[in-house]
Parts: C-alpha cells; sequence; structure tokens
C-alpha cells in the first residue's frame, strides 16, 4: 500500500496545480499498489471541493483511485503527538506519518519536510 498525502490528491484533482503532472504520473506508474489515506488526510482534500460544491465529483476521483480510509486506531492520540514532537511536522502531516506505519506503507508527498522526516523514520518515500 502507499499512503497519499494531501498534496498528492490536491494536486491529481487540480489540473491547475503545479505539481498536477506529476501527481497523476505517480499515480499512474503506482497503479498496481493499492492506495490508502488518513481521515483527516482526506478531509483536508475535501475542503477545496467544498467550498466549490464539487466534494461528490472528488469522493468519485477517490473511488476510481481506490483509495481506501487508514483508520486512526486506538493509539493513534498518542502516537500522533509523539510523531508531531519528535519530528516537530504539523498534525496532519504526522497523521500521514501514522496512516503509513498503521497501514506497513510506503507513502507519496510532494512535502519535503515530510519527506525528509518520513525518509529518516525508514519509510519508503514516492515523490
Amino acid at each position: 500500500m502507499i499512503v497519499l498525502d494531501a498534496s498528492v490528491l490536491i494536486a491529481h484533482l487540480d489540473s491547475t496545480d503545479a505539481h498536477h503532472g506529476r501527481a497523476t504520473q505517480l499515480l499512474i506508474d503506482a497503479a498496481d499498489e493499492p492506495f490508502g489515506a488518513s481521515p483527516l488526510t482526506l478531509a483536508e482534500v475535501l475542503v477545496g471541493p467544498a467550498r466549490a460544491g464539487k466534494v461528490d465529483i472528488a469522493q468519485t476521483a477517490f473511488r476510481h483511485l481506490d483509495v481506501v480510509t487508514v483508520p486512526l486506531v486506538d493509539t493513534a492520540p498518542v502516537r500522533l503527538a509523539t510523531m508531531r514532537a519528535n519530528t516537530g511536522l504539523r498534525l496532519p502531516d504526522c497523521c500521514v506519518l501514522v496512516a503509513a506505519e498503521t497501514a506497513g506503507a510506503a507513502l507519496a508527498t510532494f512535502d519535503e519536510r515530510l519527506a525528509k522526516a518520513a525518509t529518516a523514520l525508514g519509510f519508503e518515500v514516492h515523490s
């Protein structure tokens, strides 16, 4: 599994995003792998479509990509707090790391700080 960061999903959904082509190619290249995302990541991605009244379109895109929600487990609050304390990353980025940890997965991001932290923690990173 590859856990997707909001940066990848947002870029894929928005054809005017600077990383749109890169995101789409990353998803095509990894199409043999299942995709996942934390609930917070999916909510973050849905903010723009919600403002534009296009949540249904974004959710349809998630279904076409077969993005599954990696649930937050009972230990998530402690894991998220520890991850934030140890990495200094924002909580949404820590959600990506905890989701990848929970799923035993690689992750995909265009966020350099997240990619650097994930690599240091031993995750395989696609960017």
